[in-house]
C-alpha cells in the first residue's frame, strides 16, 4: 500500500504532525465555511464575506504586532467589524453595501500601518506573508480547542436559525411580516460571519479567505436549490479542496526548481475555481443542446414553409 501512494503522497506525509493538525483545522475551517457560506450567497451578501478577510488582516497584524496568536487577531477584527457593520445599519441591500465600504476602508486603512510597524521592528517574523496568504503548517496544536470551540459556535447559530434566517434571506419583508426578528437574526448571522471568516483567514490566509467561504457554497448551489443539500456539498468540496491542497503543498517541496514548497492558499484556491467552473457545465452543455435544438426546429420550420 505505501508503495501503491508513494507517487501521490511525498514520504513522511502521514507521520507529520503539521500536516495532522492542518488537516483537523482545514476541514474544520471548511466546513463552517460551507455551513455559514451558503447562506451568504443566499443573502447577497459575498461583498461582506470578502470584507471580512481584509478586516482581519487587521486584526492578524495587530496580533503578531502585540505577540497574540493571529486567530485571536481574526477573531476580534471580524467581530468587531461585524459590530461596526449593524451599528452603520444593514437592514436594506444598499445599506450592506455601504456599512461594508465604509468599515474596509477604515480597517485596510489600520492594516496597512499594523503591518508597517510589524515589519520595520523586525525582518525575519514573515507576518505579512502569514497574515494575507495564511501558513497552514505553522499553526500550533495549542489552536485546535479555540477553532472547535469556534466551529461549534457558528455552526450552533446556523442550526438554530436556520428557518428564520432562510425566510430573511430570502425575503426580508415577509419575514417581518410574520413577526421574525429580522435586525437580531442579521446580527447573529454576521457574528457567525465573522467567525467563519476568521476560520477561513488561518487557514488561507485573510485576503483569500473568501474563497473557502464564498467559492464551495456558491459552486453547491449551482448543482442543487436545497440549502440543506448544497452546505452538505459546499462541505464535501471545501474539505476535498483543503485537504487536496494540503498533500500538493507537502509534495511541492520536492519539486524542481527551488524545492521551497507552495503555500496551501494557492492550491485550495485554484482547486476551488477548478470546482465552480465544473459544476457550471451541465447547465452550459444543457443550453448550447437547447440552442441547437431551437436552430433546428426554425430551419425545419423555415424549409417546411
Amino acid at each position: 500500500m505505501s508503495h501503491f501512494l508513494s507517487p501521490v503522497f511525498a514520504p513522511g506525509f502521514f507521520q507529520s504532525s503539521l500536516v495532522q493538525i492542518a488537516v483537523v483545522i482545514g476541514a474544520l475551517a471548511a466546513v463552517v465555511s460551507a455551513v455559514v457560506g451558503v447562506f451568504t450567497v443566499l443573502r447577497g451578501q459575498s461583498f461582506a464575506g470578502h470584507a471580512f478577510g481584509d478586516i482581519e488582516a487587521t486584526g492578524g497584524s495587530g496580533a503578531y504586532l502585540v505577540g497574540i496568536g493571529p486567530l485571536l487577531g481574526f477573531l476580534i477584527a471580524a467581530v468587531i467589524g461585524a459590530v461596526a457593520m449593524e451599528a452603520i445599519g444593514i437592514q436594506r441591500v444598499r445599506g450592506r453595501d455601504l456599512a461594508t465600504g465604509i468599515v474596509l476602508g477604515a480597517a485596510l486603512g489600520l492594516a496597512a500601518l499594523f503591518l508597517y510597524l510589524e515589519t520595520t521592528a523586525s525582518s525575519t517574523t514573515g507576518a505579512t506573508i502569514s497574515v494575507l496568504f495564511g501558513s497552514l503548517f505553522a499553526v500550533s496544536s495549542s489552536t485546535i480547542p479555540l477553532v472547535i470551540l469556534l466551529s461549534a459556535v457558528a455552526v450552533t447559530i446556523i442550526a438554530v436559525l436556520f428557518r428564520p434566517l432562510l425566510l430573511s434571506s430570502i425575503s426580508p419583508e415577509l419575514a417581518a411580516a410574520r413577526g421574525i426578528p429580522v435586525r437580531l437574526i442579521g446580527a447573529l448571522y454576521l457574528l457567525s460571519l465573522a467567525v467563519a471568516a476568521a476560520l477561513a483567514a488561518i487557514t488561507i490566509g485573510a485576503i483569500l479567505s473568501t474563497a473557502l467561504l464564498i467559492g464551495p457554497a456558491a459552486t453547491a448551489l449551482r448543482l442543487t436549490r436545497s440549502p440543506g443539500r448544497a452546505m452538505l456539498s459546499a462541505g464535501l468540496l471545501g474539505v476535498a479542496a483543503t485537504w487536496i491542497g494540503i498533500v500538493l503543498a507537502y509534495d511541492s517541496f520536492l519539486w524542481p526548481p527551488v524545492k521551497q514548497g507552495w503555500p496551501v492558499s494557492f492550491f485550495v484556491v485554484t482547486l476551488v475555481l477548478v470546482f465552480y467552473l465544473l459544476a457550471g457545465l451541465p447547465a452550459a452543455v444543457r443550453a448550447r443542446a437547447a440552442r441547437t435544438d431551437q436552430r433546428a426546429r426554425a430551419t425545419a420550420s423555415g424549409l417546411a414553409g
